[in-house]
């Protein structure tokens, strides 16, 4: 019954953004396709410039490491400079934050050692490369054809729970078995899947679902893989990240929340983790 009531409640939220365009579904355009009102851009090396040629705009897309770079930039020099950020100039809390990526075929910096490797941080409160927050890990690894796309990064000065299966490998929901983690790690990975796109020119569906302190869900494609309770820092701004191997983003949009939601609405036995 109270899952009931704030079904209930989550669909009228839905509607309530106060004085912002919104689609039928709620959600708002965070990306416009065409410039960067309402986010900055930041790289390792300070660049502005360089910032925004890794940072193209093209068809309503984010470009990382378009055609203007070679096939395979500064690899491996261990210089890693244009490793970066497109941030939010706005901080969010409760929500959830939609978009799509695929991989492109150029490769840079550290690609030997982490493959096709990029990110979304969340709960940012300090915009460094890279920064305080928490991490929705983007990344395929080509020679395992392994997913960890929805991967757990818990940099310093970050802070979550984390529940995993008996060997601590994975992501497991507490209510099916999962064990709480007995130390601290920074990268906490997702629950096997092979419902993902690697480099095949196809698009990943991606959902960061987040109620301030509570928790925070990540899904890919329509896919529970992960989750983490008790997070610290409980809102901040959202940053894209440039840094191994050719992206593409679009799609970028965010539903708002004015209360939390119970993370019940967003679950069920099949996919809250295996």
């Amino acid at each position: 019954m109270k899952v009931c009531v704030w079904l209930c409640s989550f669909l009228c939220l839905a509607f309530s953004l106060d004085g912002i365009a919104q689609s039928e579904d709620g959600f708002v355009d965070l990306f416009n396709g065409k410039n960067f009102d309402g986010w900055y851009l930041k790289i390792r090396s300070g660049d502005a410039e360089m910032a925004k040629k890794i940072f193209a705009i093209e068809d309503d897309m984010i470009h990382v490491f378009n055609a203007d770079f070679p096939n395979q930039y500064k690899l491996n020099t261990g210089e890693n400079d244009t490793h970066g950020l497109i941030y939010s100039k706005k901080a969010y809390s409760k929500y959830i934050l939609k978009f799509e990526y695929k991989w492109g075929n150029r490769i840079a910096n550290n690609f030997n050692k982490w493959q096709y490797d990029a990110g979304v941080y969340y709960h940012v409160v300090n915009d460094a490369v890279w920064p305080v927050g928490i991490e929705y890990q983007i990344r395929y690894d080509h020679i395992t054809n392994t997913n960890h796309t929805g991967d757990l990064i818990r940099p310093k000065g970050a802070e979550y729970d984390w529940y995993s299966n008996q060997t601590g490998n994975t992501y497991l929901h507490p209510n099916n078995g999962g064990k709480l983690e007995d130390k601290k790690n920074w990268m906490h990975l997702a629950s096997h899947t092979t419902n993902f796109n690697g480099i095949n020119n196809e698009w990943n569906h991606c959902e960061i679902i987040v109620m301030g302190s509570e928790y925070a869900i990540h899904k890919l494609n329509g896919e529970v893989v992960n989750m983490a309770f008790n997070l610290k820092p409980s809102e901040g701004i959202f940053g894209f990240q440039s840094e191994t191997a050719e992206i593409y983003y679009r799609n970028i949009k965010i539903k708002e929340f004015d209360a939390i939601i119970p993370a019940e609405i967003f679950l069920n036995s099949k996919n809250k983790g295996k």
